[in-house]
């Protein structure tokens, strides 16, 4: 008499990944660092991002870095949604993205661009003028909204301001914040609703709904032979207050890897990971993004692979940004520090030596934004603001500073290897 074969369980995503043994940290320092070698070749060389051809500009190496951040992101800050209250949830989004991003903006307005337009043509007359001044840039970009790329034509002779014109881009990748934000709003109304909670399958709804909406744009890209159906012409919304105009072109991609990251987290109880699946994930995503259909099955394949990476990498890659995350430090600052280097020095030595000055450079002020400005503004995460005794609560105690998600983000989508911030 035979006895039925049975063949072990893969295990959950809940089961493999710990929120106190996880390489999350280490991804986003290299999915931040993708970002940085991506835009080496049009802020070094005037060309187009790295692995843009080889993907038929499906993806090229930054929309990989900023893609894989969504995933990440949403993964984690879906936990925070479930865990917090809204208030509590805004108020820890707000540390996070926003004492960085202003000191960033002093630093590169009231600091790099004066610099600069010294050494470009010996003075600061005519600087601090308007429009088109300092005072103009803080402004229209304060609140993450990327309305105005730079001050007077300051870096408007690297090779990057050859390639737009004669320019003026200070940061271009700042723009993705913006995106970052409406998928925070996102998490928030979908928290104050209840929908994370008692009603997880709305969130799997809203991923098929912005999956088919993809595959509809992909389906008659195909018909025209077109490798890249991201551009598919739907129209810009806004402006909006604060986070400026949206182009649903570019959201639809990042929405999408944000709502995948969201749903293995309110399913990870069901989501098997194992890594055979994970190979396989891997050959899809590699595979179509070489020969087309990455939009349509290389998104999800990289976002799980992604999330299985967080669980299986080897466990010595695991304190990496745990206590001092820098990986938004070196996004947010790469940008201007390679059209600094790109000014001061170029490609001379080599595209090589010009990405690792660019790096260098990008990861002194991290560690100074990190150390000086990110860290003390999350010790202010379970501040409460005084009431009156009667309205008084007991105090909740907060969990583990491991457990709360990490930085969020940078990000910058899908734009194409032309634009500015396309990683």
């Amino acid at each position: 008499m035979g006895f039925p074969v049975r063949f072990p369980h893969p295990p959950t995503l809940a089961q493999a990944f710990s929120s106190r043994a996880n390489s999350v940290g280490f991804l986003r320092l290299v999915l931040a660092t993708s970002v940085l070698v991506a835009h080496s070749a049009p802020l070094g060389l005037g060309a187009p991002n790295f692995l843009g051809k080889e993907t038929h500009n499906q993806a090229d190496l930054g929309a990989l870095g900023v893609l894989g951040f969504f995933v990440l992101s949403g993964f984690l800050i879906t936990a925070s949604g479930v865990r917090f209250g809204l208030g509590r949830f805004a108020w820890h989004r707000f540390l996070r993205i926003f004492p960085g991003l202003w000191a960033c903006l002093l630093v590169t307005t009231l600091v790099l661009a004066p610099l600069v337009t010294l050494h470009e043509h010996g003075t600061l007359a005519g600087f601090w003028q308007e429009p088109h001044g300092p005072l103009t840039y803080l402004r229209g970009n304060w609140w993450t909204a990327l309305r105005t790329a730079g001050i007077h034509d300051v870096f408007a002779t690297t090779a990057y301001g050859k390639l737009t014109g004669g320019a003026s881009v200070i940061n271009g990748s700042l723009w993705s914040l913006s995106y970052e934000l409406c998928c925070y709003i996102l998490v928030g109304t979908l928290a104050v609703t209840g929908v994370l909670k008692r009603s997880p399958r709305l969130v799997l709804a809203l991923v098929v709904w912005v999956y088919l909406v993809i595959l509809g744009d992909a389906l008659q890209a195909f018909r025209k032979g077109n490798f890249r159906p991201t551009a598919s012409g739907h129209p810009a919304f806004g402006p909006f207050p604060l986070i400026g105009s949206i182009g649903l072109d570019t959201m639809l991609p990042l929405l999408l890897m944000f709502l995948l990251g969201g749903a293995f987290q309110l399913y990870k109880d069901r989501l098997p990971m194992h890594p055979w699946l994970l190979a396989g994930a891997a050959v899809v995503a590699v595979g179509t993004a070489l020969t087309g259909g990455f939009v349509v099955l290389g998104l999800p394949a990289y976002a799980y692979l992604l999330i299985g990476a967080a669980c299986y990498l080897p466990k010595w890659l695991q304190g990496v940004g745990r206590k001092r995350d820098y990986s938004y430090g070196i996004y947010i600052y790469a940008f201007p520090m390679q059209q600094l280097v790109a000014l001061l020095v170029g490609v001379r030595y080599g595209i090589v030596a010009y990405i690792l000055m660019s790096f260098a450079a990008a990861a002194v002020l991290a560690v100074l934004s990190w150390h000086l400005v990110e860290r003390p503004a999350m010790r202010l995460k379970d501040w409460t603001p005084r009431v009156p005794g009667r309205w008084r609560r007991t105090p909740v105690a907060p969990p583990p500073e491991d457990s709360e998600e990490p930085s969020p983000e940078p990000v910058s989508a899908v734009r194409g290897a032309d634009r500015v911030g396309s990683a």
